[in-house]
């Protein structure tokens, strides 16, 4: 009997695995890491090979089982106040949870159908280490500009109580879709959706935790959706010898996830991007250098 060939090995799904789980919700960008990791280790592994992106859609999956469970209780709240707005034919005053169902639902439609236009021609475009270290840097620059941008500074009691009423009362539905639309450039290794949401939510007056909520909120739905659609694949033939490594890499992805939200939230409530920027730019720089000689 012939033993099964896994084009990515155990070991190497276990790290890809680990590093989604965190760069995921980190804004550091996790299609960035998964594309310059392998070229970092010398993998024989390429973003654009049918049986890698089948493997990334379990990892997402994972990832976004996590923050939906993670925020259930959110998600129970705003499904039913976009019940109530539906039977009331609009949004009542001080409803926060159907006004929340809403600005979620007005980001996510531009992520969506931009997702499924853009995603294969960005990353064909952009699918290679050298380039992924490139928008890391653009990535870093991008999370020190929202942070000098945003609106307003911290003030004490930003993380004090519910973060969902304040923002539902900050972020406008124009607001909402343009930081949804912002989740696109994320298709671009190297560029972070949670970096982008993030950035997005201080440039119209959220504090960085709540920002990072409604990005983690916003996110949620557009990764399961794309892993979704992908999910056939996996139990297809592209998923022969795939499926073994996904389920390892899914593991270590929904572990880390679940640290990283919870890391995350806390950091946030006295600390900025910043951090995140500076890790970036140096990252980028260093594997620049390291793929030009």
């Amino acid at each position: 009997m012939i033993a099964a060939v896994h084009p990515i090995s155990y070991l190497q799904a276990l790290i890809l695995g680990l590093t989604q789980g965190i760069a995921e919700p980190f804004p550091v960008s996790s299609l960035g890491h998964g594309v310059i990791i392998p070229s970092l280790f010398g993998w024989n592994i390429h973003q654009n090979d049918d049986y890698f992106l089948v493997f990334l859609v379990a990892t997402h999956c994972a990832t976004a089982l996590v923050l939906f469970f993670y925020f259930l209780q959110d998600w129970v709240r705003i499904f039913h106040g976009f019940v109530r707005s539906v039977r009331g034919r609009g949004v009542a005053p001080g409803d926060d949870d159907a006004r929340l169902a809403w600005l979620l639902i007005v980001g996510t439609i531009p992520a969506g159908i931009l997702g499924l236009a853009l995603q294969h021609p960005l990353r064909s475009l952009f699918a290679s280490a050298e380039t992924a270290s490139l928008f890391l840097i653009l990535n870093g620059i991008l999370l020190l500009a929202f942070e000098r941008l945003r609106r307003r500074s911290p003030e004490s009691g930003d993380g004090d109580g519910d973060s969902d009423p304040r923002i539902a009362r900050r972020v406008s539905l124009r607001q909402a879709a343009a930081i949804g639309t912002a989740q696109a450039a994320a298709l671009v290794p190297g560029i972070s959706r949670s970096g982008m949401t993030m950035g997005g939510g201080l440039l119209v007056g959220l504090s960085n935790e709540d920002a990072a909520k409604f990005g983690f909120l916003l996110a949620t739905p557009v990764i399961a959706a794309a892993g979704v659609l992908k999910l056939p694949e996996l139990f297809g033939s592209t998923g022969d010898g795939v499926r073994g490594p996904a389920a390892v890499g899914a593991v270590a992805a929904a572990f880390t996830t679940f640290l990283a939200i919870r890391f995350l939230l806390r950091w946030f409530r006295t600390n900025r991007l910043t951090p995140f920027g500076i890790y970036c730019i140096v990252a980028g720089i260093v594997c620049s250098l390291i793929f030009a000689f």
